[in-house]
């Protein structure tokens, strides 16, 4: 299998100044801004970066990474939460990963990624390793195992695989930042994902009929809850401590999306 660096041309002259994240979720982008973001379009984050909601899954993220490249992202990331492929991994923790498993492995920026991992302090819980791309949600522990066996993954997401084979068509620097939402042994129900609309977030006429029937439990959803949670918190410091890497001012560089819309779409 071969190995494929996504850089720069030059790798000591990488600039930041120009990020483009892409979020697949709300809950995820509100780590970065507490601002409420339209979905599907670039918004500026300040001077120096910018941020895509893309919705769920690898095409939306793809479409997102060529917009915000076309706008005039000079590096690409895919921020947000994963799946742990290895009990070890807890909600919560964070994953920097050094390799995308998409079928072929793709190296992100190793310096970007040590700059970033040196901002952050030592009670965030950092693991790198492999992040293996799924083309769908999993939903239990024994396809996890399946795909951690065939690929040597710690985690899982369904976007950064697309955001990173942007980038390196694109020949610019990438990076995920990615947070344990869902342990090996617990996982979204097959249920729930009928219920959830493109952006991440509950379509609560379809999910209430659920709960009545009881074909999913209160319990199931405040466990997801307290995992996101915990997820979500490990991303915000990232959001908050991260700066210039991030392509971030300030934590509050984004107040109002309206003032930010990038002309290029």
């Amino acid at each position: 299998m071969g190995l494929d660096q996504i850089s720069g041309a030059d790798r000591e002259c990488i600039c930041v100044r120009g990020v483009g994240i892409v979020t697949a979720m709300r809950v995820e982008a509100r780590c970065i801004t507490q601002g409420r973001l339209p979905f599907n379009e670039r918004i500026g984050l300040g001077e120096h970066g910018a941020i895509w909601l893309s919705g769920i899954g690898a095409e939306a993220a793809r479409a997102a990474a060529e917009g915000l490249r076309a706008s005039g992202a000079t590096a690409l990331m895919s921020f947000g939460f994963a799946g742990a492929l290895e009990p070890s991994l807890r909600p919560g923790n964070l994953v920097l990963p050094e390799l995308i498993h998409t079928g072929r492995l793709l190296e992100v920026d190793l310096s970007w990624r040590d700059r970033l991992r040196q901002r952050l302090p030592a009670h965030i819980s950092v693991v790198g390793g492999i992040l293996a791309a799924s083309a769908g949600v999993l939903t239990s522990g024994t396809t996890k195992s399946e795909l951690a066996q065939a690929t040597g993954a710690c985690a899982v997401d369904m976007e950064s695989g697309a955001v990173a084979e942007a980038a390196a068509h694109a020949g610019l620097p990438f990076l995920a930042v990615r947070a344990i939402s869902d342990p090996l042994e617990f996982s979204p129900p097959t249920v729930l994902l009928d219920v959830v609309r493109p952006d991440g977030s509950a379509d609560l006429a379809r999910l209430l009929p659920l709960l009545l029937r009881r074909v999913l439990t209160v319990g199931t959803l405040l466990r997801l809850a307290a995992d996101s949670r915990a997820a979500c918190s490990a991303l915000a410091s990232v959001a908050r401590l991260g700066g210039t890497e991030m392509g971030i001012a300030s934590r509050n560089s984004v107040s109002s999306p309206a003032s930010y819309r990038g002309s290029a779409r």
